[in-house]
């Protein structure tokens, strides 16, 4: 039985590792052997920062929340314990995002929440 030589098969997979890691620099963009580690550490950074990009959003918005409160001499603790207490269920991404775009609707949102609380 003569022996197989995978030589096509060899070519396309280095040439699809090749291709994913186009962009990168130096050697793990150039050589397979690099480009194999390059790959797994791209996936790893990958997966691990979008995790990190739900905290940092979130951290954002609170620190957007927490800037009106301070503006209108509420602390961001009292105000989302007031909205609690409210009823009022907007999450800290819609609130922050009425802070930045419509203030005056922030206002009277702090002072429904500081009437009931």
């Amino acid at each position: 039985m003569p022996r197989v030589i995978k030589g096509a098969a060899r070519t396309r997979k280095h040439n699809r590792v090749l291709k994913a890691v186009s962009g990168h620099r130096g050697a793990q963009g150039r050589h397979y052997r690099f480009a194999k580690q390059g790959i797994t550490r791209a996936g790893l950074y990958a997966y691990r920062d979008r995790k990190a990009r739900k905290r940092e959003f979130r951290a954002l918005w609170i620190t957007r929340i927490s800037a009106a409160c301070h503006q209108r001499g509420i602390r961001y603790s009292l105000f989302m314990n007031a909205l609690k207490t409210a009823g009022i269920t907007l999450n800290r991404k819609m609130l922050s995002e009425i802070a930045v775009a419509d203030p005056a609707m922030f206002d009277r949102i702090v002072q429904s929440a500081g009437a009931a609380g």
